[in-house]
């Protein structure tokens, strides 16, 4: 049996680690908990969204009857012709007292109305005016068809003339009055003129290689006199006579119409 010196130097012994332990605890304390460091994230670069393709147009075209045109004249003269399924079947023109005015075509199988300023020369001018003079328009009550042949189916003209607050319209399509009928062929005479520029800018446009005979066309009206007054063609046929997109051969046949129309103005 253990002595009591012993039993304390035992006990000793027995406690020094976990008086070791315990000191070690004391130098060595239990870290405190770190805030985590805030960390910044870079923002996503925003992505450029593609613009929005803008729907096809699909508007129809503008049918000139049926809007309202700002004009720079006043027509008192007003010529319109149908003749229904021919090629052009409705040709319209109206234009004032100095010959400034506007021409619409409508060609079969195109739904739209084509439109072109007007002006006409002082040589034209003077033959409708005479007519008109001759025929003592606005004053008459005379109906200028011939009652016993209806041509309708080679189609209607009908002309207004509005002068002095007064105005008149007639519609005939055959007609033995001379005057009236210089009327009729004078205004056709202008539509030769207006529906063939029509079929060249086209041409030129889309298929150059109709030019040539659509200068033989011309040459050929030229020729019959069914065009009113051939040198007002001649600044456009100058144009033609230089454009590079029309064949060789129809550059040369505007320039020799071009000849033809100044000697015989001589």
């Amino acid at each position: 049996m253990m002595t009591s010196p012993s039993k304390l130097i035992f006990l000793i012994l027995l406690l020094m680690p976990a008086a070791a332990v315990s000191a070690q605890v004391k130098k060595n304390p239990k870290p405190k908990p770190v805030a985590p460091v805030a960390t910044t994230t870079p923002a996503p670069t925003p992505t450029a969204m593609p613009k929005p393709t803008p729907g096809k147009k699909n508007e129809r075209p503008v049918d000139v009857k049926k809007t309202t045109v700002s004009k720079s004249y006043a027509p008192t003269y007003f010529y319109d012709f149908d003749r229904p399924g021919f090629t052009y079947s409705h040709i319209a023109i109206e234009h004032d007292a100095n010959g400034k005015g506007q021409i619409a075509l409508t060609k079969d199988g195109y739904d739209e109305i084509w439109t072109d300023p007007l002006q006409l020369t002082a040589a034209t001018l003077e033959k409708l005016n005479v007519a008109l003079a001759a025929l003592d328009f606005i004053n008459s009550t005379e109906s200028y068809q011939y009652p016993t042949r209806d041509y309708s189916h080679m189609g209607n003209m009908t002309l207004k003339v509005v002068r002095n607050g007064k105005e008149r319209t007639v519609k005939y399509n055959w007609t033995e009055n001379k005057d009236a009928m210089a009327l009729m062929e004078e205004y056709r005479r202008i539509s030769n003129e207006y529906t063939w520029r029509f079929e060249i800018i086209l041409a030129r446009e889309n298929q150059p290689l109709q030019t040539p005979g659509l200068m033989d066309a011309i040459t050929a009206y030229v020729n019959r006199k069914e065009i009113s007054d051939p040198p007002h063609l001649i600044p456009f046929l100058t144009e033609l006579s230089s454009d590079e997109r029309l064949p060789l051969m129809a550059r040369n046949r505007a320039t020799k119409l071009i000849k033809q129309i100044e000697k015989a103005k001589k």
